[in-house]
């Protein structure tokens, strides 16, 4: 395909497949960025010969200069580097793979250039919703959702007046607690919650995973990318991950996105929309999963969805609290500072000390954010 793309994260898992994909259809590379895995990103430079690459960990700027000094590219770092790949000229599209806030202001960044974004990162729609969606209606950007699920529903709505939608029903694995009660997750270890029964993530989003704290966020994401209110989402937890999600019409004809469960399948449709193209990835045989089963989560035993979909219904800020309570929290527990169940109830108790505030710029998230943050590590 003739299309540019830079990607942010590259060498997360997101960002690893994305590079399949456009090396499997002929996307060009035009800049990459990492956190901090230097050797991976040197890998990832040599074999697709970016015109940029950042590190957004500064420390590690030198080791990468010094690696790739016999190379053309061009090596930035830090958040300044971020945003100045997410607004180059020759991209036609920016996918965002980064975890957490800092994906915020790139994809901000990315829009205002008046770029095309594949998102993956989250918290750019869960904090920064409002101000996401209006800066993109105003420079006429596209947001084609990288996650399954919010894929699942773009696909849907293809071909169909977005007027005429009932609702969304969202699908959860259900993460590797599925059916244990509040008393059982008491004894969780790290490891456990590391275990996903179907997909192959990073730490913290696989935790956010076994929390349910995922599919709120995606519950948040969805209200913002298809313009719905809290009303016309619905979770149904879907153990064999198959049924990516589905959409209700007004005649009540519900049309679902079926496929194997691999994180390809989004990407690709993301970094080619409108065309579909084989993927490097296996095809769905039904037959093979003999079965499908639907359930209702359990909301009282898994608090950070509970405390997710209270926070987009009330709206304001509390989007943005929780998601960063949720961050410390996460970061608690994988640094063995808190219990798996103190994530859920540390999540839930934002709600209750904070007071309504409205996000009217990128000021106000950064300080729902910090203040959040400050909040969770008082209680640690």
């Amino acid at each position: 395909m003739n299309r540019t793309v830079s990607i942010l994260g590259s060498t997360g898992s997101i960002g690893t497949q994305s590079l399949d994909v456009c090396e499997k259809h002929g996307l060009k590379v035009t800049a990459l960025a990492a956190h901090s895995s230097v050797k991976l990103l040197e890998e990832q430079t040599r074999k697709f010969a970016p015109e940029y690459v950042c590190i957004y960990n500064e420390g590690m700027y030198g080791e990468l200069k010094s690696r790739l000094s016999d190379t053309s590219t061009k090596i930035l770092c830090g958040m300044e580097g971020l945003c100045q790949i997410a607004a180059l000229e020759q991209s036609d599209i920016v996918l965002n793979s980064v975890v957490g806030m800092v994906g915020l202001l790139p994809t901000l960044t990315a829009i205002n250039a008046g770029k095309n974004v594949a998102l993956a990162n989250k918290e750019t729609l869960v904090a920064g919703g409002t101000l996401v969606t209006s800066l993109a209606r105003e420079k006429g950007v596209t947001i084609y959702p990288v996650d399954s699920e919010h894929s699942a529903i773009f696909q849907c709505l293809q071909g169909n007046k977005r007027e005429q939608l009932s609702k969304i029903i969202l699908t959860a694995s259900g993460g590797p607690f599925f059916g244990k009660s509040y008393d059982e997750l008491r004894s969780v270890t790290k490891a456990d919650a590391l275990k996903h029964p179907n997909w192959d993530m990073g730490n913290k989003i696989t935790i956010d995973s076994a929390t349910l704290m995922n599919k709120g966020l995606e519950f948040i994401e969805a209200k913002w990318l298809f313009d719905l209110e809290p009303e016309q989402i619905e979770i149904v937890v879907h153990r064999q991950s198959v049924v990516h999600s589905a959409v209700e019409y007004n005649d009540y004809s519900v049309i679902a996105q079926l496929g194997v469960p691999d994180m390809k399948i989004p990407i690709q449709y993301a970094l080619t929309y409108p065309d579909r193209l084989e993927c490097p990835t296996g095809r769905l045989s039904l037959t093979d999963y003999g079965r499908l089963t639907f359930e209702k989560p359990d909301y009282g035993t898994f608090k950070c969805l509970s405390a997710a979909i209270e926070a987009i219904s009330r709206g304001g800020a509390y989007p943005c609290l929780v998601n960063s309570a949720n961050e410390e929290a996460v970061r608690a527990f994988l640094n063995d500072e808190i219990s798996f169940i103190q994530i859920g109830e540390i999540v839930s108790s934002v709600l209750d000390e904070f007071e309504q505030s409205e996000i009217s710029g990128y000021e106000d998230v950064m300080e729902a954010d910090k203040k959040a943050r400050e909040f969770v590590r008082n209680r640690i």
